[in-house]
């Protein structure tokens, strides 16, 4: 077993609840400490795509963490979700801060729209919910549809039927550390326990 890592979970009302759900069990169940984070304290409401999700406790509030408590960060989607935290200049200077700080940053569905407002994807390689690729390129990024992109430190996933794909190389990253050069991610079946 790998030593035990910190990941955050930057998230709102309005997330998509398996993007959020899924990441957080697979890390888990592998040995790593999760935080929800958020901007206030309580509880957080997902979607389970137009209809209502349940609640999540919140770990930490934004205002009292920075990317130096964490080894790696996930963005969930949910249109709410970002649409909100991209408004908030502490969500979205946090998310620079730590794609800078070269640890692994995995974005799925919506979430990448953070990316957006950091103007975090000059250059990168990545994808996205399909809606949204316009804005994404729009802001740089090279965009691709396929299940999962990796490119240095950010992963990108389409929607929550990439999840696997998703939470096996966000598991291999912070396990291993963030992938060398840019490309698809090859795909391992990681599974907590394994």
């Amino acid at each position: 077993m790998s030593a035990k890592k910190k990941i955050a979970i930057l998230a709102t009302d309005g997330f998509e609840q398996s993007e959020l759900t899924e990441p957080r069990r697979a890390l888990m169940e592998a040995g790593h400490e999760v935080s929800v984070v958020s901007l206030d304290s309580g509880s957080i409401r997902g979607v389970k795509g137009h209809e209502p999700g349940d609640k999540v406790d919140v770990d930490r509030i934004l205002a009292d963490v920075t990317p130096d408590d964490f080894d790696a960060l996930v963005l969930p989607g949910g249109v709410y979700n970002p649409d909100t935290l991209r408004q908030e200049a502490a969500a979205v200077d946090f998310v620079r801060d730590f794609m800078e700080s070269g640890k692994p940053l995995a974005a799925i569905c919506h979430g990448p729209w953070l990316l957006v407002e950091a103007d975090l994807l000059r250059g990168r390689r990545a994808t996205s919910f399909a809606s949204i690729r316009t804005d994404m390129r729009n802001a740089g990024a090279n965009w691709v549809d396929e299940p999962v992109v990796v490119d240095g430190n950010l992963i990108t996933s389409r929607n929550p039927g990439d999840l696997e794909a998703f939470c096996s190389t966000t598991l291999e990253a912070v396990v291993n550390g963030p992938a060398a050069r840019a490309g698809s991610a090859t795909v391992h079946p990681i599974r907590a326990g394994a």
